[in-house]
């Protein structure tokens, strides 16, 4: 293991931390993305009986590119953000084709060799929509027990349902930009640029995917915006030579103070772009979710792309910008983000408000043991890393070497939580989910650590 992954993978490594090394529970993993087929390879190890329902013909998720299950948001350029050495899982490389920061084909290969690797393979039914997943228990005195239903009609029952169907797949629309009429499209549904060459394009946000595609469309358009609304921290892929993220692995450690990991990290993006303001940006007043990016700065240098502060009004195709300005354009791509989707569940399970998710470790919900959602966070790292160490905290609880706090300091452990990210991060959609992944990494050990003794303690309180 190279030295930035042991960095990144610290505390995978070990046996369970309690006596109970085999499961004998029935379990379903939704989605046979990275989050659901790495669940689901850590509780085939443990020995439970796992099934994973993929709605569609692939392996992959979000990264198999035209994905026929419909909910893939990839484009043809598309590159993962952080370098392979971080982004890949810890006990399986990527294959020596894979380039130093894989795209969607390098990842949905990988992908694919992982869970022929493991054995996940033969588990996943394809072409199997899940249509719900209603609990069939009192989970006031019985142990959990859940209803799969399936588009086809026929219905499964498990003793534990983990879903993971991300949450990058219903898109967030704001109707001021959908009066712009035909032209107008989600990122979502971006996909290449060769049907843009030519026009004038208009990108709304300043997130990952709205600076690929603006990056994308804006050699072969005569003018290009890139709507950027509030500040935003762009991160370069490289920095002396070598991947970004690998550099700043080496301080995402928890024994430095937050406030210095972020004033180095800060130091090294003034290195790489100087002072993002004589780009056009906004100076940034709170925290935000970082973009990384290797080549929007310097197609805005080049003038390829201009930066907008905000959009006063949409009148067909003809946007007046925040600054006065007036252009008129043949497409607005709205990069704006996405709404959480749990319509499989019902909602008196997980309620969804204001895009707000009252999960326990954003994994659990109160109240309703055997379920567990997996994978529904922003976080400022790999994710397949975080997917790992969500795995394996759930594996715990299942094998009964862990045993969850009451609903009602599960509740209060959400309310602290969703009260200290809205003091630190912008009040908006994105940041409701938002996860840094040293302090979350942290407390999933810390959680552990706890429920594990609380087991030990008492009669296993049932997961």
């Amino acid at each position: 293991m190279t030295d930035v992954q042991s960095v990144y993978q610290r505390g995978l490594d070990g046996p369970p931390l309690g006596p109970n090394l085999r499961g004998h529970k029935r379990v379903a993993v939704i989605g046979a993305g990275a989050s659901g087929l790495c669940s689901a390879k850590y509780l085939l190890q443990a020995g439970f009986d796992v099934t994973v329902f993929e709605i569609g013909s692939q392996i992959g998720g979000m990264w198999c590119f035209n994905n026929d299950s419909g909910r893939s948001s990839a484009y043809r350029t598309l590159h993962i953000n952080t370098s392979r050495g971080v982004t890949r899982f810890s006990d399986l490389d990527f294959d020596p084709e894979t380039q130093p920061f894989p795209d969607h084909y390098d990842m949905h290969r990988y992908l694919a060799c992982y869970a022929d690797h493991f054995g996940v393979t033969p588990r996943i039914r394809f072409n199997s929509k899940v249509q719900h997943v209603r609990p069939a228990f009192d989970p006031a005195g019985e142990p959990p027990a859940w209803d799969i239903t399936l588009a086809n009609g026929s219905v499964e029952r498990f003793d534990a349902v983990l879903l993971a169907t991300g949450h990058l797949t219903k898109p967030l629309h704001v109707p001021e930009l959908e009066r712009f009429g035909e032209g107008y499209l989600h990122a979502h549904h971006y996909r290449e640029p060769e049907p843009f060459v030519g026009q004038r394009i208009c990108v709304v946000g300043v997130g990952n995917s709205a600076c690929d595609i603006a990056s994308d469309v804006c050699v072969t358009s005569p003018r290009t915006i890139l709507v950027a609304r509030s500040g935003v921290t762009i991160l370069p892929k490289l920095l002396f030579g070598q991947a970004f993220t690998d550099i700043t692995a080496q301080i995402q450690r928890p024994w430095i103070p937050r406030k210095l990991r972020q004033k180095l990290v800060r130091t090294l993006v003034w290195l790489a772009h100087g002072d993002m303001t004589k780009l056009g940006f906004k100076r940034s007043d709170t925290l935000s979710h970082v973009t990384s990016n290797g080549t929007v700065t310097t197609d805005i240098a080049y003038r390829r792309i201009v930066v907008r502060q905000g959009i006063e009004s949409v009148d067909g195709h003809m946007i007046r910008f925040a600054d006065g300005t007036e252009e008129e354009f043949d497409t607005l791509i709205a990069a704006t983000g996405y709404r959480i989707d749990l319509d499989m569940l019902p909602p008196e399970v997980v309620p969804v408000e204001d895009n707000r998710l009252g999960l326990y470790m954003r994994i659990v919900p109160p109240g309703w043991p055997g379920l567990f959602l997996m994978g529904f966070f922003n976080t400022d790292t790999a994710l397949n890393m975080v997917f790992e160490h969500q795995a394996r905290w759930v594996r715990e609880y299942l094998l009964g070497n862990a045993t969850l706090p009451s609903d009602a300091e599960m509740r209060q452990a959400i309310d602290d939580r969703t009260a200290w990210y809205k003091s630190q991060y912008r009040d908006s959609a994105r940041h409701t989910i938002e996860e840094e992944h040293v302090r979350y990494l942290t407390d999933l050990r810390t959680t552990l650590k706890a429920a594990a003794a609380r087991a030990r303690k008492a009669p296993a309180r049932a997961a």
